[in-house]
């Protein structure tokens, strides 16, 4: 009786197991995040993908005066933050350090950088032009754009999540000023969130598109 009592619970202990780890992330994957509160969630089948949040459409005009859509960056892994070029503090750490990604995946035609002006009045693609050449900035590889500043706004709060303050959602006047870097995936799902000013944040960022560009 004792032997059958054990290798009963013998058998319930190795499906608990094995049905743990079917659930449980494997280390290697990264996580999707679905609201604002950056909380994240892995999926273990891939009809939850329809269900998970997305870049939503825009349509803006990079530094070459081409028209940039959400359809320019489907496809590709994307890395986007909110600057404006005269920011005489945070920002040119920020792509300096975004500089690095730049370089980290020169030839690599999965990637792109997105960066938006959060000054679009006053960052025309003339002076775009001139900070991506001042700034060595590769033209295919790192789109800055310009546009409706309202539209420019709507995504940065509601698409990326950036500029939230514990939860507080902030209105089309306040000022946005953020120094986190947005990891999105092919299908513009938004798999991560860096500190832009932090070298060791760079790092992880780097090491979580390799992982993005090995998903299958």
């Amino acid at each position: 009786m004792k032997v059958l009592v054990s290798i009963l619970i013998f058998i319930l202990l190795t499906v608990a197991c094995t049905s743990k780890q079917a659930s449980t992330p494997t280390g290697e994957e990264l996580p999707y995040f679905h609201t604002a509160d950056f909380t994240p969630i892995w999926i273990t089948e891939k009809a939850q993908l329809d269900t998970l949040h997305t870049i939503s459409n825009f349509e803006f005009t990079n530094q070459n005066n081409q028209k940039i859509t959400s359809q320019n960056l489907k496809g590709k892994i994307h890395v986007a933050n909110f600057f404006f070029t005269i920011c005489p503090s945070l920002c040119p750490k920020i792509m300096g350090n975004m500089k690095q990604v730049q370089e980290a995946f020169k030839a690599d035609k999965n990637l792109l950088i997105a960066s938006y002006s959060v000054m679009p009045n006053r960052d025309s693609v003339t002076v775009l032009q001139e900070y991506a050449n001042k700034n060595k900035i590769i033209d295919h590889k790192w789109l800055l754009m310009t546009g409706d500043k309202k539209q420019i706004y709507d995504i940065a709060r509601k698409s990326y999540f950036a500029d939230e303050n514990l939860g507080i959602q902030k209105g089309e006047n306040d000022f946005l000023h953020t120094e986190n870097f947005i990891l999105v995936d092919k299908n513009l799902h938004i798999r991560g969130i860096y500190n832009g000013t932090l070298q060791l944040e760079i790092e992880q960022l780097i090491k979580d598109i390799k992982t993005l560009e090995s998903e299958k």
